[in-house]
């Protein structure tokens, strides 16, 4: 049996995109740009009256999910492992992520489906999550033989609150001498699990990606400095962390094969600091339809160019090209044959 190239783990969730006005978003809360949304709500708003969500864009998500899906559809051998209900949104995931060729390990509950809203509230986007079943999955769940089997192994960021199985799958991976991905998720991520991020990847063969926003609450994180970021450009941002930011990740990285460390720059596109040393890779900018789940594309097509034997810069110049392609989709429901040019420069 071919052996499997990427192993997602993380929390399976079906990504929602509806529009809504600020009446309905003042009605079911969904007033913050990310949140949570508890369940019984988040089940009222799927049966209000005033939206048809039959002509609504349903798409598995959730960020592992998100890399083992593109992954697949990049050519690459790709499982995921998650917890899911019983309900018609676990067949929707599931049909979704298989159609695309991804082998699954769903653990199924009697919770619910993980369930996110995407709501476009006048022109703003508005996350609305509620993570359901996904959170069930624990250390029991996921078996060392499926670890052995990976050659790296992706971990959803927003199971780092679970630390139990964060150290399995990272105990597990080491004695094996697999690498791990972590995507760190969100700034609130950032600023809670800073000094673990930083501690795991000190001890242990690791992949980091972080946006810029992410990257500026890392370093001001574990170096105890004040936020005072959020109100600048893109280019701005980019220029804080060349300058001020890098030099620190350099010293992190110096002399070893891991950690690896991503900065995804979105329009700007991608800096790497790998060995002590930096690289930039530029890319150009679209409007986008959406940028729900380009992040996750550039993970999977730079993990899926490393696997390959690629350059650090090989790797970033396909994640900026298939980040690009994802960003014209409502998440990544986009159709395979959009990365069938990307899955052949992986073949050479």
């Amino acid at each position: 049996m071919k052996k499997t190239e990427i192993l997602c783990i993380g929390n399976p969730i079906v990504d929602v995109f509806v529009n809504i006005d600020s009446n309905l978003a003042q009605k079911y809360h969904i007033l913050d740009r990310v949140q949570h949304i508890e369940r019984d709500k988040a089940e009222a708003f799927l049966r209000e009256s005033s939206i048809d969500f039959s002509n609504t864009v349903k798409s598995s998500g959730g960020g592992a999910a998100n890399v083992a899906k593109i992954g697949a559809m990049l050519g690459m051998n790709t499982s995921f492992s998650g917890s899911v209900g019983q309900d018609d949104l676990a067949t929707i995931f599931e049909e979704e992520i298989t159609g695309a060729g991804v082998k699954t390990s769903l653990i199924k509950t009697q919770g619910q489906t993980g369930l996110c809203f995407a709501c476009n509230v006048g022109g703003e986007l508005r996350f609305a999550a509620s993570p359901g079943a996904a959170l069930e999955l624990d250390e029991a769940n996921v078996d060392s033989e499926m670890l052995a089997d990976a050659e790296v192994i992706v971990l959803d960021g927003y199971i780092l609150d679970r630390r139990p199985i964060v150290q399995h799958i990272l105990l597990n991976a080491s004695r094996r001498g697999i690498p791990v991905a972590l995507d760190v998720a969100s700034v609130f991520q950032v600023k809670r699990k800073a000094e673990e991020i930083l501690t795991y990847s000190r001890n242990f063969p690791l992949f980091v990606f972080m946006n810029a926003d992410e990257t500026l609450a890392f370093n001001n994180t574990i170096k105890k400095n004040r936020d005072e970021d959020s109100n600048l450009s893109d280019k701005e941002k980019e220029a804080i962390i060349l300058r001020d930011i890098c030099p620190t990740l350099k010293i992190i990285t110096d002399g070893e094969l891991f950690p690896i460390i991503v900065v995804k720059l979105g329009s700007r596109g991608a800096i790497v600091v790998a060995g002590g040393n930096v690289y930039r890779e530029e890319t150009f900018s679209i409007t986008p339809r959406d940028t729900v789940g380009a992040g996750d594309a550039f993970c999977a097509a730079f993990i899926s160019a490393w696997i390959r034997g690629k350059s650090l810069s090989e790797c970033a110049a396909l994640g900026n090209k298939v980040a690009r392609e994802i960003l014209e989709v409502p998440g990544t429901h986009i159709k395979s044959g959009k990365l069938k040019a990307f899955a052949k420069i992986l073949q050479k």
